[in-house]
């Protein structure tokens, strides 16, 4: 019987130290890729904009603060009430629609939350149909108010971000079966009783990570408030830069909108590290509460409220504008704009996902401290907004072109420019940092199903670490990378704070095209690319109540 030797040679021993080290080395870069434009944006202060602090302080920093702590308020609350009731409708209760419901929910969330705020205003404007219909109904003096309010843009806010409340909840309430609500029936507990003694604890963790992520986009939301003229944080970077041409203005206004998100983080891993609740029993068919009469009624009637005023009639009404100035909306500008954004979000795509494969597989091999940390580092991107990644990228790459540009004096008399600030460069790399946790999340998933015996029965074969990535986690990993790609790519084509802020000149987006549009009112212009990001929306919508289904419990 032939024998093989165990012991590697010295050319052997050598590639497997550069594997071993290069992916730690690599999840180390990555991480100083998130990192830099952090500490950058803090560098700011280092440059105080004392006249234009005075500036602000005097005219609109107290109303930044004040309306960034209302939005986020009262889009909490709404998100909360409004997520948390379908969800426990559609798990825990039985009447018409249910099962229509159950999914159909979650599709708002393919809308972008500056898309229905221009179909908001432009349906209930003063001058929209709306008020025109009840101004001949009932007289000149009928109208609604105040549309462009802080009221409306919590309205908007809230009927887009409440799915990720509603998704959460309702796949926590759907975990826990019916045995234990059972036996909070039987020590005489009633349904209204069971719900917020026992199924609303439990569910505790979930509604407070839903909750959450819906708080980190209305952080990071440009477009809604940019819409509606409510001025946040975000919009006064926007204004800071462009406005008043000033980045290191800009990059103080950032440090302090990340002081917002941080708060935000620890309250969150507060909340949630104090919530431990367990279930001990569970049983596999849930047994829902039958409504009749009037209340099942009323449970279809609000689902089909929320359902159709957050995707239903914005929708329909997008595709009458489009169907307006389709024919002459549709040429070679438009398709130049679909190409830019396609290829952006292919490019990131592939760059995200290429990175996101790199950590997790250091994740998976490495699980000492300093790793792991580098590795956090390195996802921390997606809590950050894309207004403030845009002002760190900036600088970053305005620093590396400055130090390539004294190199360039120093040795070949000649300054080169700009070589990576205000180029695809940029973009990239923002999209990069921004989504980089996205696709980690898909692919760690997909790497925590891979046995370990595979990859050492592969070695043990004489496969080396190259060969066991391309022949065996590869293929396994299939469906991850191609979930994570489309993800990636579906929320590039979305991004609109950063793609404004770091576009080259011509590289013009669908979702540039939405904001130019409604900046100066032209919603017929603004409905083809929105309907376009919608209908692109919705894959990775489908492809989560396709995963979610997977999960029911029922047959």
């Amino acid at each position: 019987m032939q024998t093989v030797s165990l012991k590697a040679g010295p050319s052997e021993a050598r590639l497997s130290v550069v594997h071993t080290y290069g992916w730690r080395i690599a999840a180390f870069c990555l991480a100083a890729v998130v990192a830099a434009p952090l500490l950058l944006v803090f560098s700011g202060w280092l440059q105080p904009e004392n006249q234009v602090w005075q500036h602000l302080a005097e005219t609109v920093l107290g109303d930044l603060v004040i309306n960034t702590l209302v939005l986020l308020i009262g889009v909490a609350i709404g998100v909360l009430l409004i997520g948390v009731s379908l969800a426990w409708l559609t798990t825990l209760c039985e009447f018409p629609g249910r099962r229509f419901f159950d999914w159909a929910l979650m599709l708002p969330l393919a809308v972008p939350a500056y898309v229905l705020a221009f179909v908001f205003l432009g349906v209930l404007d003063f001058s929209g149909p709306v008020q025109t219909w009840m101004r001949e109904l009932f007289g000149n003096s009928a109208r609604l108010g105040n549309v462009r309010s802080t009221a409306g843009v919590i309205t908007v806010m809230v009927l887009v971000l409440y799915p990720y409340v509603y998704m959460l909840t309702r796949s926590a309430f759907l975990t826990q079966g019916s045995g234990t609500l059972e036996a909070a029936r039987i020590l005489g507990l009633g349904p209204w009783g069971a719900f917020f003694r026992v199924a609303l604890p439990m569910a505790r963790p979930a509604i407070v990570a839903g909750t959450s992520l819906a708080l980190m986009e209305t952080l990071a939301d440009f477009g809604t408030v940019a819409v509606f003229n409510y001025d946040t944080f975000t919009t006064a970077i926007y204004k800071a830069w462009f406005g008043l041409f000033n980045l290191q203005a800009a990059s103080q206004l950032a440090s302090l909108l990340l002081i917002f998100v941080a708060i935000a983080l620890v309250a969150e891993n507060r909340l949630r590290g104090r919530a431990q609740y367990h279930e001990t029993t569970r049983s596999s068919t849930m047994q829902r509460h039958q409504l009749r009469g009037v209340r099942a009624w009323l449970a279809t009637g609000a689902a089909s409220l929320v359902f159709g005023f957050a995707f239903v009639l914005p929708l329909i009404q997008l595709l009458l504008w489009a169907a307006e100035v389709f024919a002459e909306d549709i040429d070679g500008r438009y398709l130049d704009l679909l190409f830019h954004t396609l290829l952006l979000g292919s490019s990131a795509g592939l760059v995200t996902v290429t990175c996101a494969l790199i950590i997790g597989f250091v994740r998976r091999r490495h699980a000492d401290l300093a790793t792991s940390a580098a590795v956090r580092v390195a996802t921390l991107g997606y809590a950050l907004p894309g207004s403030v990644l845009a002002v760190g990228v900036m600088l970053s790459l305005t620093g590396i072109d400055g130090f390539l540009n004294l190199l360039g004096e120093l040795f070949f008399d000649t300054s080169p420019g700009p070589i990576l600030g205000g180029t695809v460069i940029a973009l990239l790399m923002a999209y990069m940092v921004r989504f980089l946790a996205v696709a980690y999340g898909p692919i760690e998933s997909g790497l925590k199903r891979i046995r370990p015996s595979l990859s050492e029965a592969a070695r043990s074969l004489g496969a080396n670490s190259s060969e066991v990535i391309r022949r065996v986690y590869l293929p396994l990993l299939r469906p991850g990378l191609l979930t994570a790609l489309l993800l990636v790519i579906v929320d590039v084509m979305k991004e609109m704070p950063a793609t404004l802020l770091l576009r080259p000149f011509g590289w013009d987006t669908v979702a540039v095209r939405i904001y130019e549009m409604t900046s100066e009112g032209e919603w017929e212009r603004a409905a083809l690319p929105s309907v376009t990001l919608i209908l692109v929306g919705l894959l990775p919508v489908l492809l989560l109540v396709k995963r979610s289904g997977r999960h029911q419990t029922e047959k």
